[in-house]
């Protein structure tokens, strides 16, 4: 799907890989919707896509409020017209402990968050955009939704989660408007801890840092986009995604001790 003249709606837009998306759509010639739960955030995405503002719109949205999310797509129409598209961006991580030491209530939100945001975003736009020409829905996983990230179980299991969700609808939706793709981003230069909350961060060792240098958020956002145009069926972002997938499916213990080795030091 092309994204010009498009309206792609993207969560978590008011910093990170979703501010880089919004930007990068913009200068495509789509229109967005960026949602974000800052609103000061969101108007720095506006400021620096330096845009009147006919073509981005701003919506501060909790996407664990499922009533909230339910009047997305009647806000977002009302400012463009129609819907296009959704990337599902918006994301946390868990502190960087064991999953013994992690406490249901911050399970519950990480899950709330990653996975359940996901789905009531989904669920509220998939009407509207069956109904287009063509659509797309791009769902953020990650590398440790694939991949075993000792300190980030639950995490990972959210993204596990959105992984198979994307997948199975991708084979729900063959024969509609509608494409799905699914992303596997690896280590991206963004403040998702700091935004998360957490204790602890996800930096490796050097040697491994030299290997697998973070993406910058740029970067990852255009292929991301390129993904989305291209209807591509799954897309790693980073070096480090891109080697470990290929790990992985060759042989998945030896992957697992692989990152549990780098990350040990951290869990100790």
């Amino acid at each position: 799907m092309n994204a010009q003249g498009k309206t792609i709606v993207i969560t978590g837009a008011g910093n990170g890989m979703g501010r880089e998306m919004a930007l990068n759509l913009v200068r495509r010639g789509a229109r967005v919707a960026a949602v974000d739960m800052s609103a000061e955030a969101l108007q720095e995405t506006v400021r620096l896509a330096g845009t009147s503002g006919d073509n981005i719109s701003t919506h501060v949205v909790n996407i664990t409020d499922k009533a909230s999310v339910d009047a997305l797509p009647a806000a977002v129409q009302a400012a463009h017209g129609a819907v296009d598209g959704i990337i599902n961006n918006a994301g946390i991580i868990q502190s960087f402990v064991k999953l013994n030491n992690l406490p249901f209530e911050a399970i519950e939100r990480v899950m709330n968050v990653n996975f359940y945001g996901t789905l009531y975003m989904i669920k509220a736009f998939l009407p509207h955009l069956l109904e287009r020409p063509e659509a797309h829905i791009v769902n953020m996983s990650s590398m440790g939704g694939f991949l075993p990230v000792p300190g980030q179980t639950v995490y990972g299991a959210s993204k596990a989660a959105v992984k198979l969700l994307t997948e199975g609808l991708h084979s729900e939706l063959q024969g509609t408007s509608v494409g799905v793709t699914v992303v596997f981003p690896g280590a991206i230069g963004t403040n998702i801890a700091q935004n998360s909350g957490v204790v602890g961060t996800l930096n490796v060792d050097a040697s491994t840092q030299k290997s697998f240098p973070t993406l910058p958020p740029a970067e990852a956002a255009e292929i991301i986009i390129r993904a989305m145009e291209e209807n591509r069926y799954r897309v790693t972002v980073g070096k480090d995604a891109r080697f470990m997938d290929i790990i992985y499916r060759l042989h998945p213990e030896r992957a697992a001790n692989f990152i549990f080795k780098k990350m040990q030091s951290l869990l100790s």
